[in-house]
């Protein structure tokens, strides 16, 4: 019995061996995965149809492995858009040339599909189910082989820029960033500051030169990764501090119902840059920025600005709050990456307290003096 279990044992663990490395989603997540799938591949097809409709090839297969990636695994640098056109623009080009000067059906998707991997890689559009788009180019039929290459405008160019677009929206509309940002600090090309004493971006590239294997994951990506585990590793080795611990309870702000005018002595008065705006009650609404009203002075002799008179018609409402119990380590990639001044503390919708750079600072300073006096 126990030879039994041994040797089932051992057969998982060589399974195990077999399966990727990779994060299973929630059951959620892979109920809208699917369900982007379906209604990118139903409206796609829709809309081909009815501008192809008398055409017999008007979807073609490869657009289902296409959804996967586009739907599954949008993060992907092989699901990029750039990927999804060129990719299969390019094999649909070479699949239709190859079907028309290699008489052996054989000979002819094989060189079609290796001269698209080779083809995309060059061009940096990598795209897995392009190699089907090849294939179906050479075996696609009589309706495929008429159209010539008309092929690679329609269906192929048409069915890939609808279920791109609808892929956009709907990837946007589950708060996922789609196509993938390129670059990781938006003011400058140079490391961020966080970068700058940790794990830069020339030491990944120098990591990845090491490596012959192409890799599903864009270096913007490895370095998110990496930045956000250095985050949590050093959450780990400082004492945590609460937003309630260093925040200032007696609060400059603005009147959502405060004229501009009045705003701007405001800030002449107290030589800030920006301002929280709240309502009675001190419900947190917004904030106002000088250049808010810098632009409004710009635009004051425009007589369609002329009903800009208070600070609610011109402050913006997207702010960024945190909670008296957060921990401020949470609060630390909003002052270095993207040098916001302040942020205020937020309980039940009330604005109880503010926390600026300097306060950050003056802590962060505490706790180096503390790691410096323990290694003494």
């Amino acid at each position: 019995m126990k030879t039994g279990v041994h040797v089932f044992h051992s057969k998982a663990v060589w399974l195990n061996t077999l399966k990727p490395n990779f994060k299973v989603l929630p059951l959620k997540d892979r109920l809208l995965c699917g369900l982007g799938a379906l209604i990118g591949l139903a409206l796609s097809s829709f809309i081909s149809w009815l501008a192809l409709g008398d055409l017999n090839a008007w979807y073609i297969a490869p657009m289902g492995a296409s959804s996967v990636l586009l739907f599954a695994v949008p993060a992907s640098p092989l699901a990029q858009p750039w990927n999804m056109v060129v990719g299969n623009s390019l094999a649909a080009l070479i699949g239709v040339t190859c079907a028309m000067f290699i008489p052996n059906l054989t000979e002819a998707f094989s060189i079609a599909v290796a001269l698209a991997i080779i083809l995309m890689m060059t061009t940096d559009s990598l795209h897995p189910p392009s190699g089907a788009v090849a294939i179906t180019a050479v075996l696609g039929g009589d309706a495929v082989h008429q159209l010539g290459y008309s092929f690679l405008f329609y269906p192929v160019l048409l069915n890939s820029v609808l279920l791109m677009l609808i892929a956009i929206m709907y990837n946007r509309l589950l708060g996922k960033q789609y196509p993938q940002k390129a670059q990781l600090n938006t003011r400058t090309a140079a490391p961020t500051p966080t970068q700058k004493v940790t794990i830069q971006p020339a030491d990944i590239q120098n990591a990845l030169e090491q490596r012959t294997e192409l890799l599903d994951i864009s270096e913007y990506d490895l370095q998110k990764i990496i930045l956000e585990a250095q985050e949590l590793a050093n959450a780990r080795a400082v004492n945590q501090f609460t937003c309630q611990d260093i925040m200032t309870k007696q609060v400059i702000s603005l009147r959502a119902e405060d004229d501009i005018q009045s705003a701007l002595d405001k800030f002449k008065q107290i030589n800030l840059m920006s301002l929280p705006v709240v309502t009675d009650l001190d419900r947190l609404v917004g904030t106002l920025a000088l250049y808010d009203v810098v632009e409004w002075f710009k635009r004051a002799a425009d007589p369609k600005a002329s009903w800009e008179e208070h600070v609610y018609q011109i402050m913006n409402p997207q702010v960024v709050t945190a909670q008296p119990q957060q921990p401020i380590q949470d609060l630390v990639p909003y002052f270095v990456e993207r040098s916001f001044n302040y942020i205020p503390v937020v309980e039940h919708q009330r604005l109880v307290g503010i926390i600026s750079r300097a306060d950050m600072i003056a802590v962060l300073n505490q706790q180096l003096n503390h790691l410096r006096q323990q290694a003494e």
